[in-house]
């Protein structure tokens, strides 16, 4: 079998200095930017640091500028105009993750406890979010107009959040059940406190007091959940993995790796020959729907205003179309421990470089893009002429399962698009691993296809 296998070369042969300095940075970016408000939150203060300003405050365009787009708070444009400008290289990564949403009307008490319950968000396996340190992210509008963002759990001095498992003994028939099953939807509920309010009379005198002190610490009264947008997500910062510090584990590497990589490579763009996009949307995890998902016209529109600006006659659409694209995303890693689930001549290893992807997809390729030979041998060039590791591999073995990402979306407007980025171990699980080298080689990859 191993001789069948293809020869496998480790991205791990120089410049390991500058990988491990990359990976500080991004580290530093993965702790703060967990959700897609707080990544585009990161994502812009670091755009107008490096002289980026708001596309809608520019009257006119020329190469050079540098302007970005904020969609609501949850997405984010940023482009460095090329001296070619009527059409445009893209790289486009997604900000969003995995989680745990709150129901319209979350609070509840039962046994002397109070719980909220949640809705998760994503592809997640239930099983592996109990028992895990949640912190509390989000957004909260009151009845009067205020606006109320919160951020529960990643100091020290702050309480952290919690669902438990059912305890070992008491678990025959639980155990019994099938993996999907051993945690259910409905039983996503998050212990938030435990100490009755006893001036209160009758019952649920526990959620009682946690209403108290939500009022009196945020000014949160119960029907505010019913307005907010709120999210239960892991707790605590990135750690390097390994005594070589090769790896780092993580929540969110789907997709803040790639969106790293991307935001990094558009800071390092002067006065490209192409204008150069770097792309960051939200909902991918659900389909990309909805005005801040890639599914939206949110790119169309970012091109009828550089096409206005710019005083060109060519149409947003023949931009589009002329333009092309990277589609910023992370690839299954295989497991050492679960061979099989994957076909190994067509696996992605960690630390052999940046993961490269014709298709994506489930079954016969389905909701899928499947990129042309044409742009797929491009995209080698530029690769080889920039010394990028790299690896062509797919997600899985056929029929096993599959998954998708916004390369049929931006191929949609007649670009040419091809999936590229780290590989990644427990993809969508609490605590998820990449190799430092292989983030490092998917930024060489982005920076060099937008300069």
């Amino acid at each position: 079998m191993i001789g069948l296998m293809r020869k496998r070369t480790s991205a791990w042969q120089k410049d390991t200095s500058k990988v491990f300095k990359f990976a500080e940075g991004y580290m530093e970016f993965l702790a703060k930017a967990k959700t897609e408000r707080a990544a585009t939150k990161t994502i812009a203060a670091t755009l107008e640091k490096n002289g980026f300003k708001e596309l809608s405050k520019s009257k006119i365009l020329k190469a050079g500028d540098k302007v970005y787009h904020n969609q609501k708070g949850k997405s984010i444009i940023a482009a460095v105009i090329g001296k070619q400008n009527d059409r445009f290289n893209l790289v486009g990564s997604h900000i969003d993750s995995p989680r745990l949403d709150l129901k319209p009307n979350p609070l509840f008490e039962d046994s002397s406890i109070a719980l909220l319950k949640t809705h998760y968000y994503g592809g997640i396996k239930k099983y592996q979010w109990v028992n895990v340190d949640l912190a509390l992210y989000g957004v909260i509008h009151t009845k009067d107009g205020k606006k109320i963002e919160l951020c529960i759990g990643e100091k020290d001095d702050e309480p952290r959040f919690l669902m438990s498992d059912l305890l070992p003994h008491l678990s025959k028939k639980q155990m019994e059940k099938k993996a999907d099953e051993i945690i259910e939807g409905e039983q996503l509920n998050i212990f938030i406190g435990n100490i009755p309010l006893e001036a209160k009379e009758g019952k649920e005198k526990v959620k009682a007091n946690i209403l108290k002190i939500l009022n009196k610490d945020y000014g949160i009264v119960e029907d505010d959940f019913s307005f907010a947008e709120l999210n239960f997500i892991p707790a605590g910062k990135p750690r390097e993995i390994g005594f070589d510090r090769s790896m780092i584990a993580g929540y969110g590497q789907d997709d803040k790796s790639c969106s790293y990589a991307n935001l990094m490579s558009i800071l390092d763009v002067k006065t490209p020959a192409v204008t150069a996009i770097a792309y960051f949307s939200d909902k991918e995890e659900i389909g990309s729907y909805g005005n801040t998902g890639a599914q939206s016209y949110i790119l169309l529109d970012f091109a009828e205003q550089l096409v206005q600006k710019l005083g060109l006659k060519t149409s947003p659409k023949e931009m589009l179309r002329q333009s092309k694209a990277i589609s910023a995303d992370v690839s299954a890693g295989l497991d050492p421990s679960f061979h099989e689930s994957h076909e190994e001549r067509n696996a992605a290893i960690i630390g052999e470089g940046v993961v490269i992807e014709k298709y994506t997809g489930s079954g016969g390729k389905y909701s899928a893009n499947d990129t042309h030979a044409e742009y797929m041998n491009e995209i080698r060039q530029l690769m080889l002429k920039n010394d990028v590791r790299f690896q062509a591999s797919e997600i899985g073995k056929i029929d096993i399962g599959g998954g998708g990402t916004i390369a049929l979306y931006l191929s949609r407007f007649g670009m040419d698009t091809v999936d590229a980025g780290p590989a990644v171990l427990g993809m969508h699980s609490p605590r998820e691993i990449i190799s430092k080298v292989d983030l490092y080689e998917s930024y060489k990859l982005y920076r060099a296809f937008l300069a």
